[in-house]
Protein backbone atom coordinates (compact mmCIF):
# COMPACT_ATOMS: atom_id res chain seq x y z
CA UNK A 1 0.00 0.00 0.00
CA UNK A 2 2.68 2.11 0.69
CA UNK A 3 4.37 1.79 -2.95
CA UNK A 4 1.07 2.83 -4.27
CA UNK A 5 0.19 5.41 -2.24
CA UNK A 6 3.85 6.72 -3.36
CA UNK A 7 3.24 6.03 -6.72
CA UNK A 8 0.38 8.39 -6.68
CA UNK A 9 2.28 11.13 -4.90
CA UNK A 10 5.07 10.92 -7.77
CA UNK A 11 2.31 11.26 -10.69
CA UNK A 12 0.44 13.65 -8.72
CA UNK A 13 4.21 16.22 -8.96
CA UNK A 14 4.80 15.51 -12.02
CA UNK A 15 1.29 16.29 -13.26
CA UNK A 16 2.11 19.67 -11.53
CA UNK A 17 5.43 19.88 -13.20
CA UNK A 18 3.97 19.18 -16.72
CA UNK A 19 1.14 21.85 -16.07
CA UNK A 20 3.44 24.79 -14.89
CA UNK A 21 5.38 23.52 -17.85
CA UNK A 22 2.39 24.32 -20.20
CA UNK A 23 1.72 27.70 -18.84
CA UNK A 24 5.37 28.67 -19.67
CA UNK A 25 5.08 27.44 -23.02
CA UNK A 26 1.41 29.20 -23.73
CA UNK A 27 3.38 32.17 -22.48
CA UNK A 28 6.13 32.09 -24.58
CA UNK A 29 3.65 31.19 -27.63
CA UNK A 30 1.66 34.42 -26.35
CA UNK A 31 4.06 36.49 -27.11
CA UNK A 32 6.13 35.51 -29.65
CA UNK A 33 2.78 35.14 -31.79
CA UNK A 34 2.47 38.85 -30.61
CA UNK A 35 5.73 39.55 -32.44
CA UNK A 36 4.65 38.19 -35.25
CA UNK A 37 1.37 39.86 -36.37
CA UNK A 38 3.05 43.21 -37.51
CA UNK A 39 0.64 44.56 -39.52
CA UNK A 40 2.25 44.35 -43.09
CA UNK A 41 0.22 46.16 -46.31
CA UNK A 42 0.52 45.27 -49.90
CA UNK A 43 -1.90 46.09 -53.16
CA UNK A 44 -4.66 48.22 -52.13
CA UNK A 45 -3.32 48.95 -48.07
CA UNK A 46 -5.00 45.69 -47.54
CA UNK A 47 -3.67 44.40 -44.22
CA UNK A 48 -2.50 40.29 -43.65
CA UNK A 49 -2.93 40.60 -39.65
CA UNK A 50 -5.71 42.20 -38.59
CA UNK A 51 -7.04 42.00 -34.99
CA UNK A 52 -10.46 41.31 -34.46
CA UNK A 53 -12.52 43.56 -32.17
CA UNK A 54 -14.76 41.54 -29.49
CA UNK A 55 -18.21 42.93 -28.37
CA UNK A 56 -19.48 43.05 -24.79
CA UNK A 57 -22.29 41.39 -23.70
CA UNK A 58 -23.93 44.56 -23.20
CA UNK A 59 -23.62 45.93 -26.58
CA UNK A 60 -25.06 42.30 -27.85
CA UNK A 61 -27.87 42.29 -25.90
CA UNK A 62 -29.17 46.49 -27.52
CA UNK A 63 -28.18 44.77 -31.11
CA UNK A 64 -30.34 42.08 -30.34
CA UNK A 65 -33.18 43.71 -29.03
CA UNK A 66 -32.83 46.46 -31.82
CA UNK A 67 -33.10 43.61 -34.47
CA UNK A 68 -35.47 41.75 -32.45
CA UNK A 69 -37.45 45.56 -32.88
CA UNK A 70 -36.99 45.64 -36.93
CA UNK A 71 -38.31 42.12 -37.11
CA UNK A 72 -41.47 42.93 -35.31
CA UNK A 73 -42.04 46.04 -37.13
CA UNK A 74 -41.71 44.26 -40.18
CA UNK A 75 -43.85 41.58 -39.28
CA UNK A 76 -46.59 43.88 -38.15
CA UNK A 77 -46.30 46.07 -41.41
CA UNK A 78 -47.00 42.58 -43.26
CA UNK A 79 -49.62 41.43 -41.15
CA UNK A 80 -51.42 45.02 -41.92
CA UNK A 81 -51.33 44.58 -45.77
Amino acid sequence: MLNLTMAIRQLKRERDQARSRLAQLDAALKVLSGLGSVKRSFGRGRTLAKKRRTMSDAARKRIAAAQRARWAKWKAAKRRK
